[in-house]
């Protein structure tokens, strides 16, 4: 995943793949949680960059 240029709007990581790990309870799409998924529209580009951080460490 790509890093957001500086002063871009922070995009959704979705990929339409929305379905959620049983076991993580993680979407096996974008690794996001349920709450993080919920919440994305309401989050600052700030909150946004620090669930994209997240990511790549999350186990599905």
């Amino acid at each position: 995943m790509s890093k957001p240029e500086p002063g871009a709007r922070v995009i959704s990581p979705c990929i339409g793949v929305c379905k959620l790990d049983p076991r993580s309870n993680l979407c096996l799409g974008c690794r996001r949680t349920i709450d993080e998924i919920g919440r994305w529209s309401i989050m600052d580009d700030d909150q946004r960059r620090a669930v994209l951080e997240l990511l790549p460490q999350r186990k599905l």
